[in-house]
């Protein structure tokens, strides 16, 4: 499991980093959020993890977001990166994979981008 994964999969884990503007990052911090917005970095990924992440159930089946553009094969790479990075959770349930944000995930986003005094 990535050093990423490890910091934000669980849901006791704290958030990756600290605020940009609350102090300068060590190299382990600076080294697990450029994985994070490295896997957001690429279109489709975002575009999927959004998909899932606004999911009414915030849970999607890959039969439910695959429509982004790409051949399937492209979207289950695109998953697995999300998964690899620790940003994504699956599970497969009979013929069906079944995604969802990985806990601490949203909020170590946004506790990284927030301004604090």
């Amino acid at each position: 499991m990535s050093k990423l994964a490890q910091s934000v999969a669980g849901a006791s884990a704290p958030p990756c980093c600290p605020s940009l503007t609350e102090r300068e990052l060590t190299e382990e911090e600076a080294e697990i959020a450029a994985a994070m917005f490295k896997a957001l970095g690429d279109p489709v990924r975002l575009r999927l993890f959004s998909k899932v992440a606004s999911h009414p159930d915030r849970e999607a089946c890959v039969c439910d977001i695959a429509d982004v553009g790409v051949s399937q094969p492209t979207v289950s790479h695109h998953l697995k990166k999300l998964r690899e990075a620790g940003l994504l959770l699956s599970e497969r349930r009979g013929t069906w994979v079944y995604y969802r944000v990985a806990p601490a995930v949203l909020s170590a986003l946004s506790g990284f981008l927030s301004m604090r005094d």
